[in-house]
Order: C-alpha cells, then structure tokens, then sequence
C-alpha cells in the first residue's frame, strides 16, 4: 500500500511539472490573453482534484492559493522571457540594417530640397514671367517700370531663398507669414483660424502659395479668393485620433494662361502628400460652371491625445503582481491546507487579523518596479503592525514564522531598491530589513536571555544577506547603465553618419542649383537692374526650364536598393514605397533601439496603400495609429507583435487601429 501512494506521489509530481512547463510554453510562445487562459485553467483543475476526493474546503482553498500562486509565478516569468526574446530579435535587426539609415537620411534629405525648391523657385520666377510678359505685351512705360522693380525685388528674394535651401534649420511658416503672402498679391483674403500646430501653418502656406502660383499662371485677371476657416458642413469636426480640423480654400473665377510651359509638374502633387501627411485632406479641381479653378485643404486645428493605460497585467509589471499572489498563496494557502484549520487561526478575529496582515504584506510587492522604496516602507510597516498584534495575542503563526518564512518578500524589495534608486538613497533598505527583521525573530518563542541582545546579534546576522542582494541590485542596474550609454554611443555615431550623409547631398544639391536655378535668378536680377526687361523675361523663363530638369534629374535617382532601416525614419520609406503616407505628431527624440523596431514593425503591418499611418511620440514611448487591416491574419500578427512588445492595441468605433509602444527604461528589471 505504502508502494502504491508512493507511486501516486511521484506521478503527481510528475503531472504538476509538467503541468507548469506547459504554462511557461504558453506564457513564452503565445499572447497574454490565450496564455493567461490556460494558467487558470490548470489552476482550476488542480484545485478540482482535491474536491472531488471529497477533501475539507478551506483544503480545497489552500490547494488553489498555492497552485495559484506558483502558477502566476511561472507566467509572468514566461511572459518575461517573451519580452525579452522580442527586444533581442528587434536588437539584431536594428544592428543589420542601421547599415542603410545615411543612404535613407540622404534620400529624405533630397526630396526635402526638391520639395523646397519647387515651392520657392517656382513661385518667385513664375511672378517674374507673368509680370514680365504682361509689360511687354503692353508696352507701357509705366507698366515696364513696375515690371522692372518687381524683377529685382522677387529676383532677389529668389536668391536668397535658394541660399537658404542648404541650411541646417528650417523655421516652419506661420499664419503671419500667409497673411504676408496673400497681401503681397492683393488677393480677397479672409483668415478666422487664429491657433494650429506648426505642420499645418507650414502646409497652409504652402497650399496657399502654390496655388497663388498656378492662378498667375493660368488665369491671369481672375479673382482669387482665399478662405481659411473652422472645419465645414462637409468635414467631420473631429477625426478618428482626436483632430480638430479647419479648411484652406483658394478659388478663382477663371482666366487666360499667361505663357505655356512654366509648371513643373510637381506642384499640386507634392501638396497633396505635404497636406496628406499632416492628417488631414487635399483636393483640387475646377468648380461651377465655369473655367474657375478649386485647391482645398483640411488641416488639424489641435491635437487631443487619447487617454491610454499602462498593460498591468500583461505588461512588464505582471512579474510584480504575480509575486503578489505568490506570497498571499504561501501565507494564507499554506495555513489552509494546514489539517488543524481552523485551529491555526485561533478562532475568527486572529483569522481576519492574519488575512488582513498577510495582504498588507504582500501587495506592495506591485510597486516593485515603480516605486520600491515605499513598497518597502509598507512591507515593513506591515511586518511591525504584525509583530504589535502578536504581542497582544491576536495573530497565529507567530510573526518570527512568518518573517522565516516569507522573509524573501523583503530582500525581494532589497533588490529592486538596488535596482532602482541611487545608493546613497537605497543604502537604508537592507539596514531597515536587518533591524526590523532581527526585531521580528527575535521575538520568537525560542529565543532565551535578554530579546535586546538577540536583536542585536540576529538583526547583525541578517545586515549580511540583505547587503548582499542589494550589492546584486546595484550591479545590475550599473550594467542596464552601461548597456544604456553603449546604446547611445551607437546612435549618436550613427545619427553623425546620418549628418555626413545628409550634408554630403545639401552639397551635391547645391552644387547643381548653382549651374541652374541660381544661377538665373542672378541674372535676373542683373538684367533688371540694366532696365532689359526682355532679358528678365528669358532668364526667367530659363530658370524655370533649368528647374524642371533638375527635379525631373532628382525623381529618376528616388528608388534605393535594399529595404528601409527599421526606424522610425525609416517608416518614411516604407510609406513611398506602398503608397501611403505618414504623419509625425509630437517632438521627435531618441528613443531606445527595440521601440524604433517595434513602430517600424507595427507601421510594416499597418501599410496599404493610399492609408495614412500616424506616428506619436510620447513622453512614455510611441504610438502607431491608422486603418484597421482588412486580413485577419494581419490583425493577428499586429496584437502578438504589440504583445511581445509589452504594449496595448485599440481599436476605435471608426475602424481605426492603436498600438501603444512603452519604453522599456534601462532600470526596469525582468
């Protein structure tokens, strides 16, 4: 008989083993929610076989604490492992392709001049022909004069502008600067829009601009009209992500075109993908009846973040709160499986004074990463409100059990002070363990002599262990540091790569805007201040020529070999290349290796074509937003990559998708 429940024994072992390998697997190899499942499923079939082998309930309970203690234990290590595989996997794909981020920095710092040259150029050396071509058609001397002054005024303005174009910094346009504009050309112009961030003022100036241009072009003697208003009857006031957007309308009534072939061609394109990318709309078309012509924009007004919350339970605090029901599961579940239960207790208010105690003493293990200092503070608070009610009898087992027993919560808390505030600060931890552990021991029932001594001696005794695990927490947290300075060495070598390469295209850039569009402008100038408004007209119409085939020179070389470098600039590329367009909400900053992977993934999974991806950084990581994607499979993919990541997906009643990416701080430990 003895054979056989020895037997049983060994093959409940064996069943328990293999049980919490297959919560590991899960909690390794599957998403939270799935994972979690199958935890309390065996937790609850574990609890299962003591009741119906007819076992004591609070046997029964005792069963399930325990089991499910260790149970959570076990996942949230799991759930640990997960996350780390996913930032080592994102860690060596950010080291294979950091390779390619100068070529893509030179890239998007070409399209950035292209853009830019189109814009300035164009608009001031269009001006010039219009005005030019109209005083010879004329010939009024008056007209000529003014011509004349106009050439040498926008000529150099053109210059300077074209100067500018291989600067370092870029002020973005304001409203002040569209006033300015839209006054310049004596246009009906009306403004009731006072507030907008800076990539919407810098967009409407552009829109506003280019399509001033294109009516000087095209419709000479129309009335122009610009309208910059609060969002319509045909805009929603609010769009999926909290934008509040307003409306740039330029209409004009209709006209002659002044000269054939002054477009680029680039013009109303370029528009759509600057207005596209700031989250909001772009049209343009004829309208009514008539010949007129129509450029509307929608623009954000201002941006409200949504509210978000941190993934407790399924992010890098799940290990916190699972230690938390180990400690409630070995305090109170080893009690109940206990065979004098209730006696233990010692009747029902010792039994509510221990329940109460055991919780005080374990929850502050959830604030093990976020603040340990007064995790701490309470678990030894609680041990002494322990050690008061076991002097007046009120509590069983003693407190000196309890602090043997379930010491490790303390030296647990030891550790992550280590971890995670400076040691002048953190040094108290393990001396405030030591006293009031040795107090707590040795008050025990075989202690004999003075308690006083046995204090001293046995609180001496313990300064040992606890220095110990907390000299283990500051070594750790001296090599999260040294990780953590060696990956920012690595980015700032590379983010000066970037510079070179970036620095190198403003000069080969510069170099050919010198043979070209510069090069012209100062001969207009020149001829202008000759009086040979003929020649104006010629430099002028030169220049634009020589414009359009420098754009048209850069647009050939816009494909690069290879895939982009998966950052967050990189995601940039990533849109060009499947037509869509992304937009940047937030100061840009560093941000550790694995997030910049994990939003260029997340950004991977979201692209489609014509969709608008909006990319924000945030004080606590990023967040990557946009069109729920139509493939399940996707959908999947997107919540275990989010998942693995320690971040949370959403989605909204407008069918749009977010994924919150946290930081993962160099101090925070798993």
């Amino acid at each position: 008989m003895n054979g056989f429940a020895g037997h049983v024994w060994v093959l409940s072992l064996v069943a328990a083993v293999c049980s919490l390998i297959m919560v590991r697997l899960l909690a390794v190899r599957r998403t939270a929610g799935s994972s979690l499942t199958g935890a309390v499923v065996l937790t609850l079939a574990v609890a299962a076989i003591p009741a119906v082998r007819g076992e004591p309930p609070h046997y029964v309970a005792g069963v399930a604490l325990t089991a499910g203690g260790v149970v959570a234990v076990v996942w949230a290590t799991g759930r640990s492992r997960r996350r780390r595989s996913a930032r080592r996997s994102a860690l060596a794909e950010y080291e294979a392709g950091t390779a390619a981020v100068p070529l893509f920095a030179a890239l998007a710092e070409r399209d950035r001049l292209a853009a830019e040259l189109h814009d300035v150029a164009a608009h001031r050396l269009t001006g010039i022909v219009v005005a030019a071509g109209a005083a010879l058609r004329l010939a009024d001397r008056e007209r000529t004069g003014d011509a004349l002054r106009h050439a040498d005024e926008a000529g150099r303005e053109a210059v300077r502008e074209l100067e500018r174009l291989t600067e370092l910094d870029a002020t973005a346009a304001g409203f002040t600067e569209v006033d300015a504009l839209a006054a310049a050309h004596a246009v009906d112009y009306r403004r009731t829009v006072d507030e907008a961030p800076a990539g919407s003022t810098e967009a409407t100036y552009r829109v506003v601009r280019e399509a001033l241009t294109n009516a000087a072009r095209y419709a000479e003697g129309a009335t122009v009209r610009v309208r910059i208003d609060p969002t319509d009857d045909r805009d929603q006031p609010v769009r999926a992500g909290g934008d509040h957007l307003f409306v740039v309308t330029v209409t004009d009534d209709g006209g002659t075109a002044v000269e054939p072939g002054l477009g680029t061609g680039r013009g109303l394109a370029g528009l759509a993908v600057t207005v596209t990318a700031t989250g909001g709309t772009f049209r343009a078309g004829p309208h009514g009846e008539g010949a007129g012509w129509r450029v509307r924009a929608s623009l954000p007004a201002g941006t409200v973040l949504p509210l978000r919350r941190w993934p407790r339970w399924r992010g890098t605090a799940a290990l916190d709160y699972a230690l938390v029901a180990l400690a409630i599961a070995l305090s109170l579940g080893a009690s109940l499986l206990s065979a004098d239960v209730p006696a233990p207790f010692g009747g029902l208010l010792p039994a509510l004074v221990t329940v109460v105690l055991s919780g005080l003493h374990a929850v502050p293990l959830a604030w093990r990463s976020r603040a340990p200092g007064r995790a701490l503070a309470a678990v030894l608070s609680a041990l002494l409100l322990w050690w008061t009610c076991d002097r007046t009898g009120w509590t069983q087992p003693p407190v000196s059990d309890i602090f043997l027993v379930y010491g490790w919560v303390e030296l647990t808390l030891v550790h992550s002070v280590g971890l995670r505030l400076p040691w002048r600060r953190g040094l108290f931890a393990p001396l405030a363990v030591a006293a009031v552990g040795g107090l707590a021991l040795a008050s025990g029932s075989g202690i004999t002599g003075s308690r006083t001594v046995a204090w001293a001696v046995l609180a001496g005794v313990l300064v040992l262990p606890a220095l110990a695990v907390w000299s283990w927490g500051r070594r750790t947290a001296r090599r999260h540091e040294r990780l953590w300075a060696a990956d920012t060495r690595r980015r700032v070598l590379l983010d000066g790569e970037a510079d070179a390469a970036v620095s190198a295209q403003r000069l080969l850039f510069a170099a050919g805007l010198r043979d070209t569009a510069l090069r012209h402008a100062r001969a207009v100038v020149a001829a202008a201040e000759e009086g040979d408004l003929r020649a104006v007209r010629e430099e002028a119409r030169a220049g634009l020529t020589a414009l359009r085939d420098l754009l048209s020179g850069l647009r050939a070389g816009d494909d690069a070999d290879g895939a982009p470098p998966p950052t967050v600039s990189g995601i940039t590329a990533l849109a060009a290349r499947h037509g869509a367009v992304v937009r940047y909400v937030g100061a840009r900053r560093p941000l550790p290796a694995a997030v910049e992977v994990f939003a260029y993934r997340t950004a991977s999974a979201l692209m489609a074509v014509g969709v608008t991806l909006t990319v924000r950084t945030l004080p606590d990581g990023m967040e990557v937003s946009g069109p729920a994607p139509a493939v399940p499979g996707v959908e999947r993919r997107l919540r275990a990559l989010t998942d693995a990541a320690g971040g949370t997906l959403s989605t909204t009643d407008r069918g749009a998708v977010r994924v919150w990416l946290p930081e993962a701080f160099p101090w925070r430990s798993e």
